[in-house]
């Protein structure tokens, strides 16, 4: 999953941004940030839910710097708990407890649910924490770093790594996809057998014709032949699934790939993979049991948060203020709201343009002006009126 807006959020200083950064900050941009966070409870420590299965994480660099313990707190104390401090922004995380307040935050207490375990023993940690990312450990975005690159998250470890580090060509449409890391591959060798058979092809890969096959075959009638092999073992029996195992299938089957670089999958790769009781045990003991699981994807992830975020904007009180007006009334505020909308999108591109940074007073005088076109509507139409 790529997570193009990834950065460090520093609450500690007065931060003014260009409009070309505000303008550049497209619907599908603000679509998924409101998924991820929509996913996830604003008001309310998760802690009480114990390890949850999917949530925003923060790390704070104030109350727990590099050099002592990694900690991570949900989005909730983010706001409540941390206001004013320096925070990394981790995306989500999975199985993850709130640590704010315990034991690693020597002089904070957490002002949602202060009654917490010294430890969560079962939360996993790692250099994200501190604020560095993928096998170069460096901060994103990284000041010392001129190369335009995108962060893209392995599914297994959860590290994000740049595009240029991952060892191969990244596919197209990978936000639709998932990566794992060439380390994550090498410490599970049983994922380049799947690999070989579901994974997007790339330039890494290498395919050898089964023998006796088709001299002329080429790739494509390939993959066909991959889901003729696959999709029969889903249609069996409970028991003839236990007894015969999907991954032998695959191995027995002549077709290799080049195993180094990161490896993306399709969607709904992980129901092609075999889920027969060795697998399970397989999967089990190398902590991989997720795979087995679609709704662990960030995608399902964010799908949740997007059906939340309808939700409450269903609810919403303008809009039930809005019910209660005329038709005539609804249309003259949805008119005015949009037009308003476009008039400051003119506004701003213009310092976008220039490359100029808006000010307080910038914005005071865009709603002068339209205040002032508002009294000159209203008095032509009283004057077209008489």
């Amino acid at each position: 999953m790529r997570f193009g807006d990834l950065h460090t959020v520093n609450m500690c200083e007065e931060q003014t941004l260009s409009l070309v950064d505000v303008l550049e900050e497209d619907e599908e941009l603000e679509e998924e940030a409101s998924a991820v966070l929509a996913g996830s409870d604003s008001d309310h420590c998760s802690y009480p839910q114990g390890y949850v299965k999917r949530q925003a994480l923060y790390a704070c660099n104030t109350c727990t710097p590099k050099g002592g313990e990694a900690a991570g707190v949900c989005l909730a104390c983010s706001y409540k708990c941390h206001e004013g401090h320096d925070l990394f922004e981790l995306y989500t995380k999975r199985n993850f407890r709130c640590d704010c307040g315990n034991r690693k935050f020597t002089e904070l207490q957490c002002k949602l649910y202060p009654d917490k375990d010294e430890v969560n023993s079962l939360n996993k940690y790692s250099h994200n924490f501190f604020g560095v990312y993928c096998t170069c450990s460096r901060p994103y975005p990284d000041p010392d770093d001129q190369v335009e690159d995108e962060m893209i998250q392995c599914v297994v470890c959860e590290d994000w790594l740049h595009g240029r580090h991952l060892g191969c060509v990244v596919p197209d449409c990978v936000e639709l996809q998932e990566m794992i890391c060439e380390s994550c591959m090498n410490k599970n060798p049983f994922l380049w057998t799947y690999a070989a058979h579901l994974a997007v092809p790339g330039a890494t890969v290498q395919l050898k014709e089964e023998t006796g096959g088709d001299s002329n075959t080429d790739v494509p009638k390939k993959e066909e032949q991959v889901d003729d092999v696959i999709e029969p073992s889903c249609k069996r029996s409970r028991e003839e699934a236990e007894s015969i195992c999907g991954l032998k299938e695959l191995q027995g089957i002549d077709q290799k790939r080049v195993q180094s670089g990161a490896v993306f999958w399709p969607s709904a790769w992980r129901s092609k993979l075999c889920s027969c009781n060795t697998c399970q045990e397989r999967l089990s003991e190398a902590n991989l049991s997720f795979l087995l699981d679609e709704s662990d994807t960030v995608l399902a992830y964010e799908k949740k948060g997007k059906n939340n975020e309808q939700k409450q904007q269903g609810h919403d009180p303008l809009m039930s203020a809005l019910d209660n007006l005329n038709r005539v009334q609804q249309l003259e505020i949805i008119h005015g709201y949009n037009d308003m909308k476009t008039e400051l999108k003119d506004f701003l591109q213009r310092f976008a343009a220039e490359g100029k940074v808006v000010t307080p007073d910038d914005i005071r005088q865009f709603f002068e002006q339209q205040q002032s076109r508002k009294r000159r509507r209203v008095d032509a139409g009283r004057f077209y009126c008489t």
